[in-house]
């Protein structure tokens, strides 16, 4: 039995190419030091002692620069090329992320999260499009998933060391982010092969060509609204619920990094696993719509009168999981299908624009919601607002598998 195990683990890992095993290897890096995002709402509250509507405000303004992050980075990718733009993004954001732990003036820190925030998602657009460059035909959702492993492992890293390193001191937290993400800039610039007249290649293709774009495409479009309402629900157990874990059922920073870091463990351990064995049998609809029920009854386990938190939390983070391992990889899947090499940076874009929609509709909603009218006010609602979105999901008329 043991051996069965080992052998479906290395055909799932087998058939990839060499460049996107690399890009993984970067990312992993890359999220290792998304280790302070987490924990931007605590600083704020308990650090700086200042109230949750303040930590709303930046965690807003996070978004609001991943909206044009995101933007600028999916033209930029198809101008420069994705190698420059991720390698440029993520030695600034790094620096910038340094310079952060040594303010505390407020106004300051909301313009340095708007700029952090803009550069760590210019990365995105450019990583997503190296995916779909170096993928091998017929292996694009594995190669997605891979990418999700490095990006999960990293989290689970950066969460779970995080968490100590806040407890013990903020602002070393932010700086060993920021060098970590320099790091990642460097193993870029070292690993990835260059890819020569880029520029000149790609204005000598599309000549002529009337190139689609992203928003034209009424399908996708369609798509993208109700990802978008799935990611402002999505981000919040990663925004709001640390708070709610720290203010509402008394948990140490440690234990909640070490609750968030399963996330990254779960989906490591059964992600490509689980893909291996599921693609290409049902329509990615299907996956999509499971997922996002999961997602919707991790977070109606809230809503449970609190009996022994960390056992509950634990249960909600795994079937919030595995709702995420059904639903993102066949979303990434469909996005990179609607797109060809003359327009995948815009749609990259664009779904990286639904998430950052996401960063700044919910967590301000959320943190105003919980203020207002209570936690279970919010849990109740967004459970409501995930079966619609499954619902929506549903009546889509995709045809691929």
């Amino acid at each position: 039995m043991f051996k069965q195990i080992i052998t479906t683990y290395k055909a799932s890992f087998t058939g990839l190419s060499r460049e996107t095993w690399l890009l993984s290897i970067v990312m992993l890096i890359n999220r290792s030091s998304y280790m302070a995002v987490p924990f931007m709402s605590l600083y704020v509250t308990q650090y700086l002692h200042r109230p949750t509507s303040d930590a709303g405000l930046i965690i807003t303004i996070f978004g609001i620069g991943s909206i044009l992050g995101a933007t600028a980075g999916g033209k930029f990718t198809d101008v420069f090329g994705f190698r420059a733009v991720q390698i440029f993004s993520t030695m600034a954001g790094g620096a910038f992320f340094i310079f952060f732990s040594t303010i505390k003036h407020f106004e300051t820190l909301c313009f340095l999260t708007l700029v952090i925030s803009f550069f760590s998602d210019a990365f995105r657009p450019a990583n997503f499009t190296a995916i779909a460059s170096y993928a091998k035909p017929g292996k694009e959702t594995r190669s997605y998933s891979l990418n999700r492993l490095a990006t999960n492992l990293g989290w689970a890293v950066g969460s779970s060391i995080g968490g100590i390193i806040a407890s013990y001191n903020y602002q070393l937290l932010f700086i060993v982010d920021g060098t970590v993400s320099i790091l990642c800039g460097i193993a870029i610039l070292a690993f990835l092969p260059a890819v020569k007249g880029y520029r000149k290649a790609v204005k000598e293709k599309t000549k002529g060509l009337v190139v689609a774009k992203p928003w034209e495409d009424r399908l996708f479009v369609r798509f993208i609204l109700l990802t978008t309402l799935f990611f402002t629900f999505f981000f919040l157990m990663f925004r709001v619920v640390p708070l709610f874990f720290k203010e509402v059922w008394h948990m140490d920073e440690s234990v909640i990094g070490m609750i968030l870091g399963l996330n990254g463990i779960i989906i490591a351990l059964f992600e490509m696993v689980m893909i291996s064995k599921i693609e290409n049998k049902r329509s990615l609809v299907h996956y999509i719509v499971a997922g996002v029920l999961l997602v919707g009854a991790s977070f109606a386990l809230f809503l449970i009168p609190k009996s022994l938190p960390v056992i509950l939390a634990l249960v909600a983070m795994v079937f919030f999981t595995f709702g995420e391992m059904l639903s993102l990889p066949f979303i990434n899947t469909f996005v990179i299908s609607r797109s060809n090499e003359f327009n995948r940076g815009q749609y990259a874009a664009g779904y990286t624009l639904s998430s950052s929609f996401a960063q700044v509709i919910g967590p301000t909603t959320g943190f105003y919601v919980a203020e207002k009218m209570g936690y279970n006010v919010l849990w109740a609602g967004m459970v409501a607002l995930l079966l619609l979105c499954a619902f929506g999901f549903s009546r889509l008329k995709i045809n691929r598998l």
